[in-house]
C-alpha cells in the first residue's frame, strides 16, 4: 500500500489497473480483517518462557498507522524469568518527537490497569503498573510487581502508533 496518492501525468491514460491501485486497494485496506503476528515476551535479565501458555497478538495498519493487542495468558509452566518486561511490535514506531502510549490490563489475584510506552524509534514496549494495592506510583512490570504472577493470570495491551515505514 502507499502513503500518498499518485501523481498523474498530462495526458496519461487511465487503466482499471491503476484506478484498482490507486483508489480500490487503498481502500479495502482500511476494511481488511487484522493481521496475526506472534509477539516476543522479553525481560531485561532473564527472558520468561512461555511453557504452556498462550501469546497471541493482531494488528491493523492504515497507511503509517497501527494499531496492535496482544494477549497473554500464563499456563502450569510458564516461567516468568527476571527484570523488566517487554513485548515486541509488528512494526517499528516512527522516529518522532513523542513516546506512544497505550492501555494494558493484568488480570491476576487482583486486576491491575496500567500503561505500556513505545519510544520513538523503538520496537517494543514497555509495560508500567502501580507498585502494589498501596503504593500507586507507577513501576515497570515484573514476575513480582505488582504482584506474583501464576497460572490462568492474564495480560492484555492495545496501542496504536505511527510506524517508522
Amino acid at each position: 500500500m502507499t502513503f500518498s496518492p499518485r501523481t498523474w501525468l498530462v495526458g496519461e491514460t487511465v487503466t482499471a489497473a491503476l484506478l484498482n491501485a490507486e483508489i480500490r486497494d487503498q481502500l479495502n485496506s482500511m476494511f481488511s480483517a487484522w493481521t496475526p503476528y506472534t509477539p516476543a515476551w522479553t525481560a531485561a535479565t532473564t527472558n520468561p518462557v512461555l511453557g504452556n501458555g498462550s501469546l497471541t497478538g493482531q494488528y491493523i495498519k492504515i497507511g503509517r498507522t497501527c494499531t496492535a493487542t496482544v494477549i497473554l495468558t500464563m499456563g502450569s509452566t510458564t516461567t516468568y524469568g527476571s527484570g523488566n518486561y517487554s513485548f515486541s511490535l509488528p512494526f517499528q514506531a516512527a522516529a518522532a518527537t513523542v513516546s506512544y502510549l497505550g492501555t494494558a490490563r493484568l488480570g491476576a489475584a487482583r486486576i491491575w490497569l496500567g500503561h505500556v510506552v513505545v519510544s520513538s524509534g523503538g520496537t517494543v514496549v514497555t509495560v508500567t503498573f502501580d507498585t502494589s494495592p498501596t503504593d500507586t506510583r507507577g513501576t515497570n512490570w515484573t514476575g513480582a510487581i505488582p504482584e506474583a504472577l501464576a497460572a490462568t493470570h492474564t495480560f492484555r495491551f492495545s496501542l496504536t502508533y505511527q510506524t517508522a515505514t
